[in-house]
C-alpha cells in the first residue's frame, strides 16, 4: 500500500499504469474506468461511479486506499482539479454537454455534423494540453535516425498507419506499411533491421495482429506507440508512447486527433531534415 498519495492526476495515472499488473481483477476494472472516464469520476457519486464501473462501492474505497488516499473523495479531488484546470469554466462544460444532448435528439445531417465537429474540437484541444513535448522530440529523433521506419496498425488503426506511411514517403523517408497481406504480419516484422524503427498504432479492442507484430520484431528496434489508454497492452513495449483521446459520437469513434498527431510528427521531421541539410540543427550528444 502506498503511504504517500499522488499529488496530481498525472502522478496518479502514472502510478496506476506502473502497478496495473499487480492489482486484483476488481481494482484493475476500476483503474480502467478511472483512466477512460475521468469526467465521470470527477463529478459522480460513489454509488453512480461504482455502478458504471461494474463494481461494489467498497471497491472504489479499496482502490483509493491502495494508492495512499484516506478515502475515495480525497482521490476524487485530483480528477476535479484537473478538469477545472483544462476547462475554461464549469458553466462552459455544462453548456457544451447540454448542447450535445440537445443535438442527440435530432438526426438531420447538419446536426450530426455539428456533433462530430464540436466533439472533435474538444478532443483536439485536449491533445495539445496533454501531449508531452519531449516525447514529440524523441519520436522525431527516432524516425530521423532510422534507416527505415515500419508502421503497423490493423482494423480502425489501419487508416492512421497507412496515412503515416504515406506522409513519411512524401518527405523522402523510407517507410513501409506492415499490412499483414496473407496473414504474414509476423514475417513482415522480422524484416526489421537493427537500425530501423517501428511505429505501432492500436485502439481498443487492440488487434492481436499488432501485438504479435511487436513480439516478433528484433530486440533493440525502437518503438513508437499511438494508443488510447495507459493500460493498452502496447504501452509496455514502447520507447515513446502517445495516449490519444478521440471524440466519440453516437458510438462512432473519430480518428481526427490521431491523424493530427501523425501530421505534426511528419512535418516536424521534414523541418528537422531541412535544418540538418543546412547545418543549422543542433546535433545530439
Amino acid at each position: 500500500m502506498t503511504s504517500i498519495p499522488p499529488e496530481t492526476l498525472a502522478e496518479l495515472e502514472a502510478e496506476i499504469t506502473s502497478r496495473h499488473k499487480t492489482l486484483s481483477k476488481r481494482l484493475r476494472q476500476v483503474a480502467l474506468f478511472m483512466l477512460e472516464k475521468p469526467k465521470d469520476v470527477a463529478f459522480g457519486t460513489v454509488a453512480v461511479i461504482a455502478h458504471e464501473a461494474g463494481v461494489p462501492p467498497s471497491t472504489l474505497v479499496r482502490f483509493a486506499n491502495a494508492f495512499g488516499f484516506r478515502g475515495f473523495s480525497d482521490m476524487q479531488k485530483l480528477f476535479r482539479a484537473k478538469l477545472v484546470e483544462d476547462t475554461p469554466s464549469f458553466n462552459e462544460w455544462i453548456r457544451l454537454a447540454h448542447s450535445q444532448t440537445h443535438s442527440n435528439q435530432h438526426n438531420s445531417p447538419v446536426k450530426i455534423l455539428e456533433e462530430f465537429t464540436t466533439s472533435n474540437m474538444v478532443a483536439m484541444d485536449q491533445l495539445i494540453k496533454e501531449v508531452n513535448a519531449n516525447d514529440l522530440e524523441k519520436a522525431v529523433s527516432i524516425i530521423y535516425q532510422a534507416q527505415t521506419t515500419h508502421i503497423v496498425g490493423f482494423r480502425r488503426s489501419f487508416v492512421v498507419a497507412s496515412y503515416f506511411a504515406y506522409a513519411l514517403r512524401h518527405i523522402d523517408q523510407r517507410a513501409f506499411l506492415i499490412d499483414g497481406v496473407g496473414g504474414m504480419y509476423r514475417e513482415q516484422a522480422t524484416t526489421l533491421a537493427e537500425n530501423d524503427a517501428l511505429i505501432a498504432i492500436s485502439f481498443k479492442p487492440y488487434a492481436t495482429e499488432t501485438q504479435d507484430t511487436l513480439t516478433a520484431k528484433p530486440s533493440g528496434v525502437p518503438l513508437i506507440v499511438i494508443t488510447d489508454s495507459q493500460l493498452s497492452p502496447l504501452v509496455q513495449y514502447a520507447d515513446v508512447c502517445f495516449v490519444v483521446k478521440e471524440a466519440e459520437v453516437r458510438s462512432f469513434r473519430s480518428l481526427t486527433t490521431s491523424l493530427c498527431l501523425t501530421q505534426a510528427i511528419a512535418i516536424s521531421l521534414a523541418y528537422r531534415i531541412e535544418a540538418e541539410m543546412k547545418g543549422s540543427f543542433p546535433t545530439l550528444s
